[in-house]
């Protein structure tokens, strides 16, 4: 026999003597228990995948069928928005004539600046 072969049939002869050793520090009784606790998790983990994937498929057909009606209320609540902008532009504009014209029909302190106190739709809070 050569070297090699004897090299490698000691190797061979330790795998097995290490792997019987190891054999012996776990009960095969608990490995079975181990191995029904991992396809009882595997189990669950699959009801659990099924149930997401379910509730995703429903989520998006919800999406779908609300989507149109959701970018519809979109440009209804920008176009109203430009319109009360442009609304208090106009009003601000007449408040300031009719200061002008009328000094005497707005007291000194009702001309103070006046806090805008609308918040501010554009800006996440």
């Amino acid at each position: 026999m050569s070297e090699k072969e004897s090299e490698s049939e000691s190797m061979k002869l330790s795998s097995e003597e290490l792997s019987s050793e190891f054999k012996t520090l776990v009960s095969s009784d608990d490995l079975r228990s181990l191995n029904h606790l991992q396809h009882t998790i595997l189990g669950r983990l699959q009801d659990s995948n099924a149930v997401l994937s379910h509730f995703n498929d429903f989520s998006q057909h919800c999406f779908t069928e609300i989507s149109g009606d959701m970018a519809r209320n979109t440009r209804v609540l920008k176009s109203i928005k430009s319109d009360l902008d442009y609304i208090f532009l106009k009003l601000r504009n007449m408040k300031t004539k009719l200061t002008t014209t009328y000094p005497e029909a707005f007291p000194e302190d009702s001309m103070s600046k006046v806090i805008d106190r609308r918040p501010d739709l554009e800006m996440p809070k």
